[in-house]
């Protein structure tokens, strides 16, 4: 009976130890999606926008912390080796990193609407590089941080917007149609004053 008693313990323990493996093989992983501009362009000395978005399954609390952080693409530049922390947010403030962008960097964005956007003022050419934002909504802090590289540039060097094209398109074709319209006025009444002139003989 106590061998029989002893088999039957060992089946349980086994069977429990292989209901934990599954259990811990198979759980669902909680990953939080962070998303950014690719690539942004910025004017020298003007105000510029770095967005940042994130998607989570887990409510939004004071534990949720945002880092930001930047990578100098300038090889002389003392940020260039690794990322360097400028900005972190957590239980609803701010706080600056790096002095060069302590003065220079605003928080924007809304926590709560999963949108830790901030704003750059002024951008300068030694912002050249990528930053980094990173995310983490706990229990939900398993993710990569979303890349944007920023190039500052001179105003001369922006592309110009659809906007912009269209409208000079179109002063283009009505200038071109009112050089076009005076001409004719101008070749009719040279036509018609020959005319009369010789009509006069």
């Amino acid at each position: 009976m106590e061998r029989k008693g002893s088999k039957s313990d060992c089946r349980r323990l086994l069977l429990t130890g292989l209901t934990l493996c599954v259990v811990l093989v198979f759980r669902p992983t909680s990953a939080i999606d962070i998303h950014a501009d690719p690539e942004v362009m910025m004017q020298n000395g003007t105000t510029g926008v770095l967005r940042c978005t994130f998607k989570s399954s887990e409510v939004v609390s004071s534990s949720t912390s945002v880092t930001w952080s930047f990578q100098s693409s300038q090889p002389d530049n003392q940020f260039s080796k690794a990322p360097y922390v400028i900005f972190y947010f957590s239980n609803g403030k701010g706080f600056p990193g790096q002095d060069e962008f302590k003065d220079r960097v605003q928080f924007i964005g809304d926590i709560n609407k999963r949108d830790v956007s901030i704003q750059l003022s002024p951008a300068q050419f030694s912002d050249n590089g990528t930053f980094f934002c990173d995310v983490k909504n706990p229990p939900d802090v398993t993710g990569t941080p979303a890349r944007t590289e920023l190039r500052v540039v001179l105003r001369e060097s922006l592309p110009q917007s659809n906007t912009t094209v269209i409208v000079g398109a179109v002063c283009g074709v009505l200038l071109l149609l009112v050089i076009i319209a005076v001409a004719a006025c101008i070749t009719m009444r040279v036509l018609h004053n020959r005319h009369d002139y010789e009509g006069a003989r």
